[in-house]
């Protein structure tokens, strides 16, 4: 463990390094976020609720979906991995005790060490405006169920990127992979309207794919949209997903390490 360790130190002194990006992107989410304003509450107006939440309780979800996406969200990691097989960049884990998944791991958990810090920055200047419009429930239990429903959300996010930057193994190009992705994230993940807007039948469809747990569920514990059952029957399903997209990220591993070729020394 301790070389992953230093991977994660080596990846937070990287991410350090650029560190503008980081705060560029918390500028466009203030943005965003009265974009997200300025839409629901003409979708608001004239109207006390909407699918039984108030304007409060919806400018909260998104205000905690983007915070989330800070601490969990794979923003470039698919494309940092497409890089390292194109380049012959791999190479090199391939001649060393090092675990691939393991080391973009601790990279990526650096990264959202970095990156969330930025978030909450970003929180604290945006929430003088916004104060009088967030509806946090108080319950204990949500704030002690968000922590391993954040924890899995990051492990599904990330083994997802790792599958499409894999696909580099087979395809000279992946971005098409990964826009088509990310708008099925950003759709089915609940980062476009709250979930639970959608008809029940669908909702109860879309509840089972991993999608659904990248950004709503947790979002939805920490918001209260979804009460403790809900909840706990969640973290069982998230948990089944993370460990499967592991399991298939490693799959694609070695699937792909049969077509790859190393030429050189």
């Amino acid at each position: 463990m301790t070389k992953y360790f230093q991977s994660f130190l080596v990846g937070l002194q990287s991410n350090l390094v650029y560190r503008w990006n980081f705060g560029v992107r918390s500028i466009f989410w203030c943005f965003h976020l009265v974009v997200v304003y300025i839409l629901w509450g003409a979708a608001f107006a004239g109207n006390p609720t909407i699918g039984g939440f108030t304007f409060a309780q919806t400018l909260t979800y998104f205000v905690v979906v983007f915070v989330l996406q800070f601490f969990i969200g794979a923003f470039n990691e698919d494309y940092q991995i497409s890089e390292d097989i194109r380049n012959g960049l791999i190479n090199q884990f391939l001649l060393k005790p090092i675990n691939y998944f393991a080391y973009r791991l601790s990279v990526f958990a650096a990264a959202r060490v970095v990156s969330g810090a930025f978030g909450i920055m970003a929180l604290l200047v945006a929430l003088p405006f916004f104060r009088g419009y967030l509806d946090l429930p108080h319950e204990a239990w949500r704030f002690v169920l968000v922590v391993p429903a954040m924890a899995l959300t990051a492990i599904i996010q990330f083994s997802i990127a790792y599958f499409f930057g894999l696909l580099a193994f087979w395809f000279l190009d992946i971005q098409g992979f990964v826009i088509l992705s990310m708008a099925i994230e950003n759709l089915l993940g609940g980062q476009i309207f709250p979930l639970d807007l959608v008809p029940h039948a669908v909702f109860n469809v879309v509840r089972f794919l991993p999608f659904f747990y990248q950004a709503y569920f947790p979002a939805s514990i920490i918001t209260g949209r979804q009460g403790y059952d809900f909840a706990v029957q969640g973290l069982m399903i998230q948990a089944f997903w993370a460990f499967a997209l592991v399991c298939l990220a490693e799959f694609m591993w070695r699937r792909g390490l049969r077509h790859h070729t190393a030429a050189g020394g």
